[in-house]
Formats: structure tokens, sequence, C-alpha cells
């Protein structure tokens, strides 16, 4: 009796049709962060910036805070590209060395707010009842406040005028946001199946909160730090440009915009350089910001 031919079997013939590999997050991440023009463009304005930030000194030979009043005024030339202030100081090495307190300022204050935001809002959402109670009506209360005006209060409260003053009056007024933003990710997180079995199993209520909830409610966090740092920088300048913000001669962008607003029509150059540099650093980080959100929107997974 002859052989039987061999059947072929249904999982040869699917071999040939194998899913598609698991793509990187980090090469997604990668993909669509530098595949769109402005979100390069801003990456590349903030490494800029952070560049000039950091090797301020190699590239002035200016001290941004010492006077040289027989050069007070002077228009752009060979010496100074930029001119020179009222008290004759260099505008550019100012404006280089302004760099440094914006990302100190702009860094300091948002990492601070949105440690004491996260915390707030895990306790809020973790918790619930009356914790949850107290924590958003101080969070309604304070963003019901406008922002410059509460910075505005802290600031004056505390004499402002020296860096960390005006770190503390910026980074209180962004809690509220972190807060909220944290509280609404880990009330959705909380309801899964795996914070369920964590309290089932007797897991603390602090283990639960930062092994199981946090680590899937904080993208958002990183989006919210970002773009955070451009608003921090923009409502510094506009403390400083009111006069409770970074106090004289240490350089301040916003500080030298007030300072340039008597000379607008003779040396416009005072407040339009730094008021250039500050809209190119909240520019580069929106952008970033927005990039970031992209990139890791799962919303995003299917069609990126």
């Amino acid at each position: 009796m002859p052989e039987n031919p061999v059947e072929s079997k249904p999982d040869d013939a699917m071999g040939a049709i194998a899913a598609p590999p698991r793509r990187s997050e980090w090469r997604r991440f990668v993909r669509v962060f530098f595949g769109r023009k402005l979100y390069l463009i801003g990456f590349i304005i903030v490494a800029i910036i952070v560049f000039t930030a950091i090797f301020a000194p190699l590239l002035t030979s200016y001290n941004p805070e010492k006077n040289d009043l027989p050069a007070r005024l002077q228009t752009p030339n060979a010496e100074h590209w930029l001119g020179t202030d009222q008290m004759g100081r260099d505008i550019l090495c100012r404006i280089i060395y302004g760099t440094r307190v914006s990302l100190i300022i702009g860094f300091s204050a948002v990492f601070a707010s949105t440690i004491a935001g996260t915390i707030m809002g895990l306790a809020a959402a973790h918790y619930g009842g009356w914790v949850f109670a107290v924590i958003m009506r101080v969070a309604d209360v304070l963003m019901a406040l406008p922002a410059i005006i509460l910075m505005m209060l802290i600031a004056g409260m505390l004499k402002g005028g020296g860096i960390w003053i005006v770190v503390f009056a910026l980074g209180f007024g962004g809690i509220a946001p972190m807060c909220r933003m944290m509280c609404g990710q880990a009330l959705s997180v909380k309801q899964n199946d795996y914070v369920m079995a964590a309290r089932a199993v007797g897991m603390s209520n602090w283990r639960i909160m930062w092994t199981q909830i946090f680590p899937n409610a904080y993208p958002p966090l990183i989006v919210g730090l970002t773009m955070g740092i451009g608003g921090v920088v923009l409502g510094e300048a506009g403390l400083s440009f009111l006069g409770i913000g970074v106090q004289a001669p240490t350089p301040s962008w916003g500080g030298m915009v007030m300072d340039g607003q008597r000379f607008l029509l003779t040396n416009p150059l005072l407040s339009l350089m730094p008021g250039l540099a500050i809209m190119l650093l909240v520019f580069g980080f929106n952008m970033v910001g927005d990039g970031v959100r992209d990139a890791i929107d799962p919303r995003l997974r299917g069609v990126i």
C-alpha cells in the first residue's frame, strides 16, 4: 500500500505569517520626537541654551556684574557686540550669564513643585475620604488665585530678591496643577487588578503608592516637567520686570527688560535682546514638551 503523502501542517503554513516584532519603546520615542521639524528645532534651541549656561565663562571675557560707567549705553561695536547698558555692562555677557539664572530657577522650581504635587496627589488618590477632600480643596484655592498674583504675594512677603526666594515663590505656585494631574492619574491606576492584588496580600499603603501606582501614573508628569520650565522662566521674568524678582546686579532676563524699557527709543537692544532670549527659551521648552507628550502618548502607538 503506497505511503500517504506527508500532510502539510497548519503551523507550517502560518509560520510564514509571523507577527511583527514589538518595536522598542525607545526607538519609537526617538522616531516620533526627532521626526517632526518643530520638535527638533525646539530640542536644538534647548541644547544651545543649556550649552551656553554650562560654558558661560568660556563664551565671554566680561564680568556681568562689573560696572563700567565710561562705556555706558554704547551701541553695538567690535568690542561689545550688542552694546552696553546704563551701567556700562556688556549686554551679551549679561544675557549669557542670565541663561544660568533662568535655568537654575526653572529646573529648581519645577522639580520642587513636581515632588510636592506628586506626594499630595498620590496621597489624595490612594487614601480618599477626608485626605482627598482637604488636599483637593487646598489645590482648588491655589488654582483659583491668578498665578502672577500668588507669586507676587509670596515673593513680597518673603522680601523677594534672592534666587532661592524666587524659586520658592514660583515652585509654590506650581504645586496645585501637579497635584491635580497626579491625583487624576492615580485615581485611574488604583482601580487596576494589580493594585487590588497588592492590597489583598497585605502590602503597605506607602509601598502600594510608590511601587504599584506611581510607576504607572508618572508619564504625564514628564510632559508637565518639560513644559513647566518655560512657564516658570516666564514667571521669573514677570516678577523681575515688576521689581520683585532677581535683583541687580545679578543678571536676569526679566530685570534686563525692565531696566531697558527707559531706553526703548534710543537703544532698543537693551530690552529687545533679553526679551528675544526669553521667547526662544519658552518656545524651545514648549516644543520639547509637545514632542515628549506625542512620543509617550499611548493613543498614538498604533498610528506612529
